[in-house]
């Protein structure tokens, strides 16, 4: 028999069993596996898996090998059979080099610049929310600097920053820009000239999933400009921000081009980002061995904010963060 529904009760009805019907004993109740989870194409994964072994994979095992060989352009014909020197290339690197010195420098110029475009990205993004005559014009203006090449932005910025450049003239200043202790500053303004437009977009990507509805209930409670700002636009800019935080972080230092471009070879020591270096190592004094190793420890340093990025949104475990 089935009880009555009453005011309030679920749509189903609840089935009462008959008496003399055991128990049945509580826990969790396992579902069968359907065919679609027990037969799931996995080998489609096959083409993918094959590109990034031969395109990741490979590329890496073969320069963590070659980083342990003492290679030059006297052994790079037999690059094989180049003398093996297991973790000396790692440790010149470290304690005879100027990787330290890079380190800094890459780290220290890719902090600034990825700190400095979020307020610039997130206040753009904010600015063009609302409709306009003209918003789409303006948002493709933003755009430019993220969409033209290093190459580019290089040349233009180096004609900009050259001693009788546009700079000096319109700031009233005299000096280099290229080179000396106002170096460093010029390589951040001219990155962070070419990289804020992506915090701006991952911003309006955010601001774009924010329910009309919520603006309206926090309007009709009294909030103004700043409550909305905090406690409505504020917790759904926050995952996007972050990841475009990281990724324009990881950006700046592996950019190789715009330092390149910019500054030239050999760089000025307030602007030898590690990338150069490692250039430098590799095709202009023919360090093979010890170019690999830096490229190894650079690799690792880049994985230290993915892994930190990973581990604070969860994705490595598909649970949503608390």
């Amino acid at each position: 028999m089935t009880a009555p529904l009453g005011v309030g009760a679920p749509d189903t009805a609840t089935t009462v069993p008959p008496v003399g019907t055991p128990p049945v004993p509580a826990g969790p109740v396992r579902r069968r596996r359907g065919a679609s989870q027990r037969n799931r194409p996995l080998w489609m994964l096959l083409p993918g898996g094959a590109v990034t072994v031969v395109v990741i994979v490979v590329p890496l095992c073969v320069a963590v090998y070659i980083s342990l060989l003492d290679l030059d352009q006297y052994s790079i014909r037999q690059w094989v059979g180049a003398p093996f020197v297991a973790l000396d290339n790692y440790i010149e690197a470290v304690r005879d080099s100027h990787l330290p010195h890079s380190i800094l420098i890459s780290v220290s110029y890719a902090a600034v610049v990825a700190l400095a475009a979020v307020p610039l990205g997130v206040t753009a993004a904010l600015v063009t929310q609302d409709r306009f005559r003209g918003r789409g014009l303006v948002r493709s203006i933003f755009l430019v600097p993220y969409v033209l090449p290093a190459f580019v932005v290089g040349t233009v910025w180096r004609i900009v920053l050259q001693p009788d450049g546009v700079a000096n003239a319109m700031l009233g200043l005299d000096g280099l820009w290229l080179n000396g202790p106002r170096s460093f500053w010029a390589l951040v303004i001219v990155q962070l000239w070419s990289s804020w437009p992506l915090v701006y977009l991952l911003a309006v990507s955010g601001l774009q999933s924010v329910d009309p509805v919520v603006y309206e209930a926090a309007a009709l409670d009294g909030a103004g400009w700043w409550q909305k700002l905090r406690h409505v636009v504020a917790p759904y800019l926050r995952g996007p921000v972050a990841l475009a935080f990281v990724i324009s972080f990881l950006h700046n230092l592996n950019n190789f081009a715009l330092p390149f471009v910019l500054f030239g070879v050999p760089s000025p020591e307030d602007v030898e980002v590690l990338p150069v270096l490692t250039y430098v190592e590799s095709f202009q004094n023919f360090r093979f061995g010890l170019s690999a190793a830096m490229a190894v420890i650079s690799l690792v340093l880049v994985a230290i904010p993915i892994a930190a990025y990973l581990r604070a949104v969860r994705l490595d475990t598909g649970e949503a963060k608390q």
